[in-house]
């Protein structure tokens, strides 16, 4: 029944109401984070929810006066109540289940946001360099905050390769279907002839790693340090103030030398390492879960490509699911919202038809 699972949302809110008020969650501040995470998103809905348990009980109501009255004018009024409850009880009952499909926890975190040049030369770096500006525009008109926690330029101020931490609500929930290769259509900058390139190139979208969800131990890390470079590969600063890690277990190395303090380019580096683990180990629970439900923009296969931007015709296309929009001048400005609602609503009706 919708009621019940309503009345059970309504009581997990009062849980996390007074978790929130106990001394255990309000002495951490990591427990704070995440419990006030998925209390501000259940508050948000409590309209919806409240509204049609209130239609849902007028429309009882006024069913049992219609069973059990004989009283002309309360009759007039039952009737009414039904004609004017029913119609809206349906249409809020869709958007409840909208809202009951359950969520992701994943969503509700601060998101990691790759950007990576691909085929094509400089172009593919300038291209890499005009999605950047687009993430960034976006993320400003969400008012979310942003730090760049490692990036690297060459010639024409392209993009090599940028990494942005995101934080603000359901960041990682909006921003994940940008997961995949990006490839564009223009006639690039170094282009003499006038003739069309194709370039690409590739955004990976993570979950933020919580601390307490990610333990590294020291003795598996070795750290080096190096000069910063610029653009090119020029020395930018004499000082070791770059910093790689090396995470031995796992293989996997990250670096960063954005900030001129030692100790700030590590924590960030070890920032990045933590989400990469947290996404490891996601990776291999995704795979079971993509078995049982293979969803059309499903995020796991990165090297998918899964979307066309066309500057001549001022077209962008979403090969995942078919849809073509011609305001690619507003979309690369960061008016992404219909983009991204298009494909929320289509992972979230997919999730409601699998639903028992």
């Amino acid at each position: 029944m919708i009621i019940e699972k309503v009345q059970n949302v309504l009581r997990r809110q009062r849980e996390l109401e007074e978790k929130m008020a106990s001394p255990e969650v309000t002495s951490d501040p990591s427990k704070m984070e995440k419990i006030g995470r998925e209390y501000n998103n259940l508050t948000r809905s409590l309209p919806t929810f409240k509204k049609y348990l209130d239609l849902a009980n007028n429309i009882a109501s006024a069913r049992q006066i219609l069973e059990t009255e004989s009283d002309a004018e309360m009759l007039e009024l039952a009737k009414e109540e039904l004609d004017t409850a029913e119609p809206q009880l349906a249409e809020y009952e869709q958007k409840v289940k909208m809202l009951l499909v359950p969520r992701d926890p994943k969503d509700l975190k601060n998101a990691i946001l790759e950007i990576r040049a691909g085929t094509g030369g400089t172009e593919a770096g300038i291209f890499a360099a005009d999605l950047y500006r687009m993430y960034m525009h976006f993320i400003e008109k969400k008012g979310w905050g942003v730090e760049v926690l490692s990036s690297s330029f060459g010639d024409l101020n392209a993009v090599k390769e940028i990494i942005l931490n995101v934080s603000g609500n359901n960041a990682y929930g909006t921003l994940k279907y940008e997961s995949g290769v990006h490839r564009v259509q223009r006639v690039p900058l170094t282009e003499t002839q006038g003739r069309v390139h194709t370039s690409a190139a590739s955004v990976a979208v993570f979950p933020e790693a919580d601390e307490f969800e990610v333990q590294i131990d020291p003795n598996d890390l070795r750290i080096d340090l190096f000069c910063s470079s610029g653009p090119g590969g020029q020395s930018v600063n004499t000082t070791y103030s770059a910093v790689r890690i090396v995470h031995v277990p796992s293989g996997l190395t990250v670096s960063c030398q954005d900030e001129k303090s030692q100790h700030k380019n590590k924590a960030k580096a070890m920032k990045v390492l933590q989400t990469r683990l947290y996404e490891m180990e996601l990776a291999k629970v995704e795979a079971q879960e993509s078995a049982a439900r293979k969803s059309m923009v499903s995020t796991g296969d990165r090297s998918a490509k899964i979307r066309t931007y066309n500057f001549p015709q001022n077209r962008v296309t979403d090969h995942r699911i078919n849809l073509t929009l011609y305001n690619l001048d507003k979309l690369i400005d960061g008016d992404m919202d219909e983009l991204i609602d298009a494909l929320s609503i289509a992972d979230l009706n997919e999730r409601i038809n699998s639903e028992p």
